[in-house]
């Protein structure tokens, strides 16, 4: 199932007001970044609206409405409050123990990484290494 979730910001500028919402996928996003970019961002971007604009810095001050979450961000939205942070680390983490796990069965037969704790320890900090350099 796909991740997304519905955002929506409303504000107003020099007496004019503004709505906007859009769906958010967010399965590329957590593809591309190891945290969820800007939730005001994105919805500038998808609205045309420039981030280095005094419209953008007033629109930064709005809190979103989050809604109708799809896929993993239903476990990320609670009361009304999205979790973006939490939402992007488990999903990285899964992504992660998903590569390890295939190279822990090609490489060692081993057809449960969860049950080699040290093992897979080890596999995700030579990974996570890996990553940074």
């Amino acid at each position: 199932m796909k991740n997304s979730i519905q955002a929506s910001v409303e504000f107003s500028f020099k007496g004019e007001d503004y709505t906007l919402a859009s769906r958010i996928d967010l399965d590329p996003l957590l593809r591309d970044h190891d945290a969820l970019p800007s939730i005001h961002a994105i919805l500038a971007r998808l609205h045309s609206i420039d981030t280095y604009s005094y419209l953008y810095e007033v629109m930064q001050e709005a809190e979103i409405e989050f809604s109708n979450p799809q896929g993993l961000a239903a476990d990320y939205l609670v009361d009304g409050k999205f979790e973006p942070a939490a939402l992007a680390t488990n999903w990285q983490m899964a992504k992660t123990g998903i590569l390890l796990q295939s190279i822990a069965a090609r490489e060692l037969g081993i057809t449960d990484l969860n049950q080699h704790h040290a093992l897979r320890r080890a596999l995700v900090e030579a990974y996570n290494l890996g990553r940074k350099t």
